[in-house]
């Protein structure tokens, strides 16, 4: 008889509430201790070997700091996916101990789906990744908040420049200005806002190169292979490469698509068919920039000057890849624009194809790197 003992646990920032469930089947609930690394020595200690203990828990705002501290403790671990969790239809109660012991069912009977844990250089870089993402949504906001003030206040060049380039920041610090002096404040406000904001993604930029450089050599060499492709330049690569980790883990394009929620939805019974909007249910950071991405393929297949460059060192069937996406996809877009598709619908379409050849070029060069760090 299995003696593996499975714990549910229900985790927030200052409490853990506990659940196990038993190899005999009895499902028991062993109350809630507090959220630190002492309390949790003390349930392992307490529970068992470590070795005939597993436990999950739902991935949330608490991140991965309790998975680190139960596999150093020697204990198995999974960090689940919430919205995979199987509810019952009529359970209208909620609470930490039925939670808990819920997990601990699910988990002793294999119900429960483990999202990806990154490692310590992975999870670095995505926080950075998605830090300058935040400072360009907040840069976003800045320039629509002075731009609408202008507007409001008729305010506009008396010749034709392109708005938010220093000629054009130097005019509003040049030429605006107002009697009164709380429109003085509220406009030296706005700018300032939008200067902050742009030095802001700067320093973030300059970061996320200076972290590249000192990457595992595995993580350089598949944002380097990545940027072969047109329209994923560093930015869009970086991206890719922190938010899915190893490629390889997908066993093929079609898993990382229906990853990314860039599949369509699907409603069918017996001889009918129905399929709607995309499912939404991956990785939105991941999703925004393969979109954008997707955006390049409507030109013709071209390897222009700043393509060449970043393609300059890398092998060539890596290439040889990212030349074979421009056709597919380009002839892809023209085709499906053809039909009355509108561009939106298109470009998604677009980027799902994206992935396939992004998994290729990643798969290709993680193998490559495991090869040479074999020899």
């Amino acid at each position: 008889m299995s003696k593996i003992r499975f714990l549910g646990l229900d985790v927030h920032a200052d409490t853990i509430a506990v659940a196990i469930a038993e190899p005999d089947g009895e499902i028991r609930s062993l109350g809630t201790i507090p959220n630190r690394l002492e309390s949790i020595r003390k349930l392992i200690v307490k529970l068992g070997p470590a070795k005939q203990l597993r436990t999950c828990y739902e991935a949330g705002p608490t991140g991965y700091v309790l998975y680190w501290q139960l596999t150093g403790l020697g204990v198995e671990c999974q960090v689940v996916a919430p919205t995979l969790v199987p509810v019952k239809a009529g359970d209208r109660v909620k609470t930490d101990r039925r939670d808990a012991e819920k997990l601990a069912r699910c988990l002793r009977a294999g119900d429960l789906t483990a999202v990806w844990v990154p490692d310590e250089a992975h999870e670095a870089l995505r926080d950075l990744v998605r830090a300058r993402e935040a400072a360009k949504r907040d840069q976003l906001r800045a320039r629509h908040r002075l731009g609408k003030f202008l507007l409001r206040h008729g305010k506009r060049p008396t010749v034709a420049m392109k708005a938010w380039t220093l000629k054009y920041m130097e005019w509003v610090k040049s030429n605006v200005r107002f009697s009164q002096s709380a429109l003085e404040a509220t406009l030296s406000d706005y700018a300032d806002e939008v200067k902050h904001s742009a030095e802001r993604i700067q320093r973030l930029e300059k970061a996320i190169q200076e972290a590249i450089a000192q990457a595992p050599p595995e993580m350089r060499a598949v944002v380097e292979a990545l940027q072969a492709l047109r329209g994923v330049a560093q930015m869009t690569a970086v991206t890719v490469v922190s938010e899915l980790g190893s490629l390889s883990r997908f066993e093929s394009p079609r898993q990382l698509m229906g990853y990314s929620g860039l599949v369509s939805r699907e409603d069918s019974s017996g001889n009918r068919i129905r399929r709607g909007p995309i499912t939404k249910t991956g990785n939105a950071h991941l999703r925004r920039v393969i979109v954008e991405a997707a955006w390049a393929y409507q030109h013709r297949p071209w390897v222009g000057g700043a393509l060449q460059k970043r393609q300059q060192g890398l092998e060539q069937a890596i290439k040889d890849v990212a030349w074979k996406a421009q056709h597919r996809l380009h002839t892809r877009y023209k085709k499906l624009a053809a039909r009355g598709k509108i561009k939106p619908q298109i470009v998604t379409a677009v980027g799902r194809e994206l992935l396939g050849f992004i998994w290729d070029i990643a798969v290709k060069t993680e193998a490559q790197q495991r090869q040479k760090k074999a020899a």
